[in-house]
């Protein structure tokens, strides 16, 4: 791929929220805190930053992380960064960088976790489809204009 990948882990700072477009795509929708910590090489303190994003996944994968994703779990997010426009009623330009989630998984640096496999869903060529078959649930839809910062009405996955 480009250069346009990226890995975040941290703490999922709201439920996800869990929408189906008009054709039935899942689409969840997550904040994530990312935390930095290093210590300052003059004062020898040490000092902290956080950043926040907004994950959003799709199909399949979206559905399992409404299920098994909750706020405050510490998450490793695999996708790509995506700017999305759109207008306001007002007729103001609006704007937001989201990570588009290729894969979501329990971080098990501090935790352990219990995975169970979901039955594989619908055709999807030689894979069959399903949790992690073929292009997995990750995915951005193309197409289509968004009204505003969390919807995706007239847009479908690809």
């Amino acid at each position: 791929m480009a250069g346009n990948n990226v890995t975040l882990v941290g703490n999922v700072t709201r439920d996800p929220e869990l929408r189906y477009t008009p054709s039935g795509q899942a689409m969840a929708k997550f904040g994530l805190a990312v935390n930095r910590r290093w210590q300052n090489r003059q004062t020898q303190a040490w000092e902290e930053a956080t950043s926040f994003f907004d994950v959003v996944a799709w199909r399949e994968m979206a559905e399992n992380i409404g299920e098994s994703v909750q706020k405050g779990a510490r998450v490793v997010v695999t996708g790509r960064l995506e700017q999305r426009t759109w207008e306001t009623q007002e007729g103001d330009r609006r704007s937001v960088v989201e990570v588009v989630a290729d894969e979501v998984g329990p971080s098990l640096r501090w935790a352990t976790a219990t995975v169970t496999k979901n039955e594989r869903r619908g055709g999807d060529g030689a894979f069959g489809g399903g949790a992690g078959g073929g292009a997995g649930g990750g995915g951005r839809p193309t197409g289509g204009a968004a009204s505003g910062p969390g919807s995706y009405e007239d847009e479908e996955p690809f």
